[in-house]
């Protein structure tokens, strides 16, 4: 029984040990560089995960974009360079809000689209029924005789 234990507390220190090796700690200059690369990072998609921010994902791209975005702070770079930099190599899908232009216009002006013409049907679907006379032939649904 020992040994199993054992066996499965080694298994399980194994596990681990992979994870905790997956995420390297950053080395910050100041809280204020901490705090900007953070805000930055979430607001980066990773190109692999799609519905992670670069932050959040453990994907060997994720961790070079961090390491990316990190060398390109301290090279100088504000945030709009950085994230023009990002663009630039993966278009703007690593961006988690891009700027509306040329084809992703649908994107952003489609729901409301799909809702106006939801509304509109729904209305011409309830003035059909009101007009069609009720079971009785007493005219239109809802009028009283």
């Amino acid at each position: 029984m020992k040994n199993i234990f054992a066996a499965l507390l080694l298994l399980a220190g194994f596990l681990c040990s992979g994870t905790a090796a997956a995420i390297d700690p950053i080395d910050y200059q100041s809280p204020a560089e901490e705090q900007r690369f953070k805000d930055l990072a979430a607001e980066l998609r990773c190109v692999m995960c799609q519905n992670q921010s670069i932050a959040d994902s453990n994907a060997p791209i994720a961790h070079d974009l961090r390491m990316e975005v990190l060398r390109l702070m301290r090279e100088g770079r504000n945030d709009e360079e950085i994230k023009q930099y990002l663009v630039e190599r993966y278009t703007d899908f690593v961006l988690y809000e891009p700027p509306m232009r040329g084809g992703n216009w649908l994107l952003w002006i489609g729901p409301f689209v799909l809702l106006l013409i939801g509304g509109i049907a729904v209305a011409a679907v309830i003035r059909t029924k009101n007009k069609q006379p009720d079971a009785a032939g007493n005219g239109a649904a809802g009028e009283e005789w």
